[in-house]
């Protein structure tokens, strides 16, 4: 008798696919059959790209607000260089302009998000990946370890980052590099793609207002910022609901808790309420970030 082979690939494409029987036409700006397709083409490749999906007005107003808090990173921090150089991680405060329902609810972007890593997910994590003048090529790396490290077959995916740009990405500011079709195998197994052709390293060029979805464990670099204007990329972390990673996680002030829909809460439920973002060191914490 003959069985057929679940890989990741095909039993997250049958998940979807089941799931999108009772929902209606159109999610958010774009239909079913775009959110069917954005999702098959995450599956395939290991990302997708909504183009010109965000508010630019909404993101050039984080680009201004997010300036200082790079600055005030690197005067505090810059030394420990621990993305590589002259690239930077920083948080993003869970305030306005930041903790903006129309970004992390987007509708459209929800929906693939569940098509991935499934209804009642979770988002852990808000923050930015900045390279500046100086910069170099980071190490080939995933985002996060695998599952089942002794096992040597992939997972359906666990974990997303949504990146969008605070400004245009060009082949002179540092675009992010990526190897098609590398989450769904080992990263030895990526690797050996990469040595022998059968993939390569891809810049990916975003615009301001365009989104890319990606499986963490897609192999992929920072590139270098030849330019003296840094190039803030924008990360929202999203999980399946029992995934916990400690060194990730958004602290939330109560007065902006309180005033969060019941979407917003209960994707952020497994987050820290605190009195005060003032209580707290800036200090980043999520330190390791390549495997």
């Amino acid at each position: 008798m003959a069985h057929e082979m679940h890989t990741p690939s095909n039993v997250n494409a049958m998940n979807y696919q089941r799931a999108a029987m009772n929902k209606d036409s159109r999610i958010g700006r774009l239909d079913r059959s775009k959110i069917d397709s954005h999702t098959h083409n995450a599956i395939r490749d290991g990302y997708c790209i909504l183009r010109d999906h965000l508010s630019t007005a909404t993101l050039s107003r984080w680009r201004e607000d997010f300036l200082p808090l790079l600055a005030a990173h690197i005067e505090r921090e810059g030394h420990i260089q621990n993305r590589g150089s002259g690239r930077f991680y920083v948080t993003l405060p869970f305030a306005s302009p930041f903790a903006d329902e129309s970004i992390f609810c987007d509708p459209d972007i929800s929906a693939i998000v569940e098509n991935l890593v499934g209804a009642d997910f979770t988002m852990v994590q808000l923050a930015s990946d900045t390279p500046v003048l100086g910069s170099d090529y980071q190490n080939i790396h995933r985002d996060a370890p695998p599952l089942f490290p002794e096992i040597r077959h992939e997972t359906p995916a666990f974990q997303l980052a949504v990146n969008f740009p605070l400004v245009d990405v060009t082949a002179e500011n540092g675009p992010f590099e990526v190897a098609r079709a590398t989450h769904s195998v080992s990263k030895e197994d990526g690797l050996k793609m990469l040595e022998s052709g059968e993939c390569e390293l891809e810049p990916i060029f975003l615009k301001l207002g365009d989104v890319m979805i990606r499986d963490v464990r897609g192999l992929h670099r920072g590139t270098p910022n030849k330019t003296d204007v840094a190039r803030p990329m924008v990360v929202i972390g999203y999980s399946r609901k029992w995934l916990l990673r400690p060194e990730v996680s958004i602290q939330i002030p109560r007065p902006v808790w309180d005033g969060l829909s019941a979407t917003a809460r209960h994707m952020l439920r497994f987050n820290p309420i605190v009195d005060s973002l003032d209580d707290f060191p800036p200090d980043e914490t999520y330190k390791a970030y390549a495997y």
